[in-house]
């Protein structure tokens, strides 16, 4: 047969199909093992970004061990087509301004459930331990004795940036990446600003920043840092939905970023991106009269760049 015909009548798996696949293949490691006594009787389980094909086979392996699962409002409800047929589902989800359960309830009641026999689960959207709570919540499980096994998950600080084709570490732009949430304490909106993140550290810095939950503080946030010396110039964005289908992305600079996204009406759940790294990707940055700069940076050799830097 002529190759190029076999190639073309060559059937592809899909995505899904592949993955049902692979987990097939890899289900004695994910099946459920009841009967060993040293398996955990409680998890806290990261869910990712948003995107189900980012759930990890450890995330799969534990959500198909529990009991019950207490489910966070962003987590991707398909990955519940992993949990066993009995197993109870219980919404405790939190959001801007929404909460079905105050974080203190959710602590009581996975302590009681696993106290009373149950395998719980904890399910949280990206990882429980970037900005998730997931260190009270294991700290309570601690303080009642039970033992607890974290699952980490992919962050939507990396996961959802590099969906809108944003590096937030790249050689010449950016030395590091500063993880920080926009979500303000009551004493800090009352006046009390010992909680704040140190701005003038920000600003000076060359790192970009990736901020969480921070799209109602987004033109706080930029006046402070611009009052801090960044420029206003500086490249940002703003991603909400970042890896699912719903994924929107504004592009600008720090002094006009709030402004557009306003224009856009985007809303929560959305992450922000400041720093040179945003203008890698985009059209808009392609035409910049900086990105020809940009461009020698990334891809220059440490004497070039020596050179253009003088």
């Amino acid at each position: 047969m002529d190759k190029s015909a076999s190639a073309k009548n060559r059937k592809y798996c899909q995505p899904n199909e592949l993955l049902a696949k692979q987990l097939g293949v890899m289900k004695p490691l994910l099946e459920r093992h009841t009967n060993e006594s040293d398996e955990p009787r409680a998890y806290l389980i990261g869910a990712g970004p948003g995107d189900i094909e980012y759930l990890t086979l450890k995330a799969i392996k534990a959500i198909g061990a529990c009991d019950v699962l207490l489910i966070d409002e962003l987590v991707n409800r398909q990955v519940l087509e992993f949990a066993a047929p009995d197993c109870e589902i219980i919404e405790v989800g939190k959001r801007a301004g929404k909460h079905i359960m105050p974080q203190m309830e959710i602590e009581a009641l996975f302590v009681e459930r696993v106290k009373a026999g149950a395998v719980v689960g904890r399910l949280k959207g990206g990882d429980p331990f970037v900005f998730g709570r997931g260190g009270e919540e294991m700290l309570a499980l601690k303080t009642a004795g039970i033992k607890c096994a974290i699952v980490s998950g992919v962050t939507a600080g990396i996961a959802a940036a590099a969906a809108a084709d944003i590096p937030v570490t790249h050689r010449g732009l950016a030395v590091s990446a500063t993880f920080l949430t926009g979500h303000l304490s009551k004493e800090t909106e009352e006046g009390d600003d010992s909680r704040e993140p140190n701005w003038q550290a920000l600003a000076d810095s060359r790192s970009t920043l990736v901020i969480y939950m921070g799209l109602r503080q987004l033109q706080n946030i930029s006046s402070k840092l611009m009052s801090c010396g960044l420029s206003p110039d500086t490249p940002a964005a703003v991603i909400e939905n970042g890896t699912t289908e719903r994924q929107k992305i504004v592009r600008g600079k720090l002094g006009n970023i709030a402004y557009k996204v306003k224009q856009e009406k985007l809303n929560t759940p959305s992450l922000i991106i400041i720093g040179s790294v945003v203008s890698l990707a985009g059209e808009e940055s392609m035409e910049s009269d900086g990105f020809s700069l940009l461009r020698t940076l990334a891809t220059s050799s440490p004497a070039t760049l020596r050179t253009t830097l003088k």
